[in-house]
């Protein structure tokens, strides 16, 4: 009902998860004039969500999928050395085994990691102005910037190590600069004198606080009028092809149609619409130091470390590994230690302040991460009225403002188009 007791007759969305593409995809499908609740269990950017974490780059050159040609020469260390920047628990190794094999193929040969790349840059090559655009509208315009985003290297040698993922991004259009080492002494005066080359990427953007950023746009999906239910949906009902309904534990929720945004926590809920997918949790810890003297002025990812150094609003921050241990296996706080150690060796100033001067700071996330490098973006198996939007891994916070525009046009048009090929949740097989 409205407000003046007359039947509200617009199509009714209900959108499960309140993380970035939650909520870029109610604010999106607000826009397009639908009438839309949002079922979160959980307090929008609180330190339980994964975007809270995010290392905060907009980063639309980070279209490599997480495996390379010549990967599986590496598992024997993913499973030896529990500390390295990916490593799998032995655990866990006979669950997760047929999604390693899967995230291998995909990157077995430079075409396959071509292909990937040309359809994640469809998704990033504008986040940055997109994000720009949603902080505006959602008053914390101060929370994006665009002033480039930087790879550091200790040698020309270490650089041309990773020359296929640069020559991959070069065929998508990124461009970039190279900064050799006086450039980078100049630009980045606190870092370690071991890093000798800079590539500066203009285009990216980054995030000053993701957790508030996320926080803001929940307020700004309220303010447009969306409807919010605490509660976390477990199931659908659907009958006839048509959805009827969303389940949760707290009842019912009567609607039209329903996104399926719930981050690591979707297949089950992609399964009750028919559509299975291999869903894993990439496990990821940050450090934050709160009353760090030192850091970067551009947000730096060291290619010796394989973590990403950001300084937030609240703090520097350190972000990476990655660890495929499930959703409830508890934490290993000595990943987030080795962050620790890898930040003040690429910031030497820090390991002169005193360490009352520091606040430290530990935390544990999980990417939803599909095998292929590629996020679920399309209509369910079981019905068109349920889309599913989640398993965008390393590029969650980046790609979620397009996400948002794409789903609010599925939702309108209820069928795909050519652009979302590459992203069907249908490509894993059978229902």
């Amino acid at each position: 009902m409205t407000e003046n007791g007359q039947t509200d007759t617009r199509r009714h969305v209900v959108v499960i998860g309140a993380g970035a593409v939650g909520c870029a995809s109610a604010i999106e499908a607000l826009r397009q004039g639908l009438r839309v609740t949002v079922v979160e269990a959980a307090e929008p950017g609180g330190e339980q969500a994964t975007s809270y974490g995010n290392a905060g780059w907009l980063s639309s050159h980070s279209v490599i999928p997480p495996a390379l040609p010549g990967a599986w020469r590496k598992v024997p260390g993913w499973l030896v050395d529990p500390l390295g920047p990916l490593a799998v628990r032995w655990a866990y190794l006979p669950r997760a085994l047929p999604w390693l094999l899967r995230y291998l193929a995909s990157g077995w040969t430079e075409a396959r990691v071509q292909a990937t790349a040309d359809a994640l840059r469809t998704l990033l090559v504008d986040a940055p102005a997109l994000h720009a655009r949603l902080a505006a509208a959602a008053g914390v315009p101060e929370l994006i910037e665009q002033r480039g985003l930087l790879h550091v290297y200790r040698s020309r040698a270490e650089f041309e190590g990773e020359a296929l993922a640069w020559r991959v991004r070069q065929r998508t259009g990124v461009q970039w600069q190279e900064w050799e080492a006086d450039e980078l002494r100049r630009r980045e005066p606190a870092l370690d004198a071991r890093y000798t080359l800079g590539i500066h990427v203009p285009e990216a953007g980054h995030c000053r606080q993701p957790g508030a950023y996320v926080a803001a746009l929940a307020r700004h999906a309220a303010v447009l009028g969306a409807g919010w239910h605490r509660a976390r949906a477990t199931g659908l009902r659907i009958e006839g092809g048509r959805l009827k309904a969303v389940q949760t534990d707290a009842g019912e929720i009567g609607a039209d149609a329903a996104v399926i945004a719930a981050g690591a926590h979707s297949a089950p809920l992609a399964a009750a619409a028919g559509t299975c997918v291999p869903l894993e949790s990439e496990r990821g810890y940050h450090v934050m130091l709160q009353g760090a003297v030192a850091g970067p002025h551009t947000p730096t990812m060291a290619a010796d470390g394989k973590l990403i150094v950001h300084a937030m609003r609240d703090g520097l921050r350190a972000a990476g590994q990655v660890e495929i241990a499930g959703l409830a296996a508890a934490p290993d706080w000595r990943r987030a230690e080795i962050l620790r150690t890898h930040l003040i060796g690429m910031f030497p100033a820090l390991a002169a302040q005193p360490a009352e001067a520091l606040t430290v700071r530990r935390w544990l996330g999980h990417r939803p991460s599909l095998p292929d490098g590629l996020p679920c973006i399309g209509l369910s198996r079981a019905s068109a009225d349920v889309v599913l939007a989640f398993g965008h891994g390393h590029v969650g916070l980046g790609g979620s403002a397009r996400t948002g525009q794409w789903v609010a046009r599925l939702l309108a048009e209820r069928r795909a188009w050519p652009v979302l090929a590459p992203f069907d949740p249908r490509r894993f097989g059978g229902g």
